[in-house]
């Protein structure tokens, strides 16, 4: 979620409200004092957040922006990405090799990254260099060239980068998973776009993309660290001042994005040169804001994660990885719980080279998740909560982990962790998982999976 949704409408600090910033990232915890979070937000719409840690000597900055390949054009998907990529080739007060050596000899790290739902320009450096840090990212947002020439290089290279996303077969059946879930709406669209619209986006296009998404209103100067708030809200009034507001502002706490419809329907990639089968299947899941967000998150988690290469199945408590290794009817898989400002995907991600018992598979994997609609263990429960709470806590640390998921405070995951009973499992698997139309995207020799009618009757005629 973007934190200009979640911030006050007055240029003073206030508390925010606790949420994550964007969908496959939640929570940090580092070795410092509690951090102080405080937010402002400018006369034109821009916020500002911060979380100042004591005792820390370098600080992740960078503007978080309420638009990604979701905003894209239909008639020029990829456009998000694509701009990113000029965003380093230039300025009218810097040229590409100019933006590099400054950089580097500022000793800083400075990156950007495009997902379905926001971009992002960051930078990390010392102290002493977050108000260059603060320019640099305020230049090739606002002044970028956009020059012909780079256009097309960089056209060039996101094809390449296209080709090496198609060779990974979990990032090929998560685009297909989002595209039959999703379909005719943005949120199904890849994130580079198709090779069609990648060699056709042009000038216009990015102009256009530019004027549409990158407004105050849409934006969130973020930093973490050193640090501190009334400094960095001096530099964004600074930097960020003139930036223009969207002729259609977004009201306080609503999202930018036209809504989605989630649609149950499947897609099969059939190559009878894999040697494994690739299976995502998925019902809609919630959005950050949803009361919901934790119970799916700690349902998740009692699912959890297996691979057979790590030799561990025997130490893991899920049922469901005790079901597939003894039974040796998969190598590995994933469960997964993806958020978006208005909806998501909870589900699993499966690999197998047993193609002849994929018919088991589903079927015990959507036998244990009806179990949850009718009796979760209090242990299990257990067992899920203190696993996500560890994961969250401690997989995340430094300044760029706690500027993507700002104001999450660790005691504040516990507390929000700890809260999820039972009964709230029970619950929202009832609402979400019951009877429930799904989406599955398969890759590989998927001749043997069951049909979609069959699997969908499983969904409400299991018991257990």
């Amino acid at each position: 979620m973007s934190a200009a949704r979640l911030l006050s409408r007055a240029v003073r600090p206030a508390a925010i409200a606790r949420q994550p910033m964007r969908a496959r990232s939640l929570a940090t915890a580092v070795q410092h004092a509690d951090p102080i979070t405080k937010t402002s937000v400018l006369s034109n719409g821009l916020s500002v957040a911060t979380e100042t840690i004591p005792g820390a000597s370098t600080s992740t900055v960078g503007l978080w922006i309420d638009a990604g390949s979701r905003a894209d054009a239909s008639s020029a998907s990829g456009t998000a990405h694509f701009l990113e990529h000029l965003a380093f080739k230039g300025t009218k007060s810097r040229s590409q090799m100019q933006l590099e050596l400054e950089v580097e000899n500022l000793g800083a790290h400075l990156n950007a990254y495009t997902s379905r739902e926001q971009t992002v320009y960051y930078a990390k450096a010392f102290d002493k260099d977050v108000p260059a840090a603060v320019n640099i990212i305020s230049d090739i947002l606002q002044n970028s060239k956009l020059d012909e020439s780079a256009i097309e290089r960089e056209r060039d290279v996101i094809l390449r980068e296209q080709e090496e996303v198609d060779k990974q077969i979990e990032e090929v059946v998560f685009d297909h998973l989002h595209a039959v879930a999703f379909q005719g709406h943005a949120l199904g669209n890849t994130i580079l776009g198709p090779k069609e619209h990648i060699n056709s986006i042009n000038k216009a296009d990015l102009s256009g993309y530019i004027s549409k998404n990158y407004t105050a209103d849409r934006m969130c100067l973020v930093g973490s660290g050193s640090v501190s708030h009334e400094a960095l809200v001096e530099l964004a009034v600074k930097n960020f001042g003139s930036l223009p507001v969207s002729s259609t502002p977004i009201p306080l706490g609503k999202s930018s994005h036209a809504p989605s419809k989630f649609t149950g329907s499947e897609v099969r990639i059939r190559d009878d040169t894999s040697n494994t089968v690739n299976i995502a299947i998925a019902v809609e899941g919630v959005g950050w804001n949803s009361p919901d967000y934790w119970p799916m998150l700690v349902m998740q988690s009692i699912f959890g994660n297996w691979d057979r290469s790590l030799g561990a199945s025997p130490l893991l408590s899920s049922r469901l990885s005790h079901i597939i290794s003894s039974n040796n009817l998969a190598n590995s898989f994933m469960s997964f719980s993806t958020s978006y400002s208005d909806t998501g995907l909870w589900g699993i991600y499966l690999v197998s080279e047993n193609f002849m018992n994929l018919d088991d598979l589903v079927h015990f994997t959507m036998k244990e998740w009806t179990r949850m609609s009718l009796q979760p263990h209090t242990s299990e429960v257990e067992r899920a909560k203190s696993q996500l709470k560890s994961s969250l806590l401690l997989s995340l640390d430094g300044t760029t982990a706690i500027a993507e998921d700002i104001a999450l405070h660790p005691k504040e995951i516990e507390r929000a962790v700890n809260a999820v009973s039972v009964a709230d499992v029970k619950r929202v698997a009832e609402k979400y998982l019951w009877d429930k139309d799904f989406a599955m995207a398969a890759h590989g020799r998927v001749e043997a999976i069951p049909s979609y009618d069959r699997l969908r009757a499983d969904m409400s005629s299991l018991t257990y």
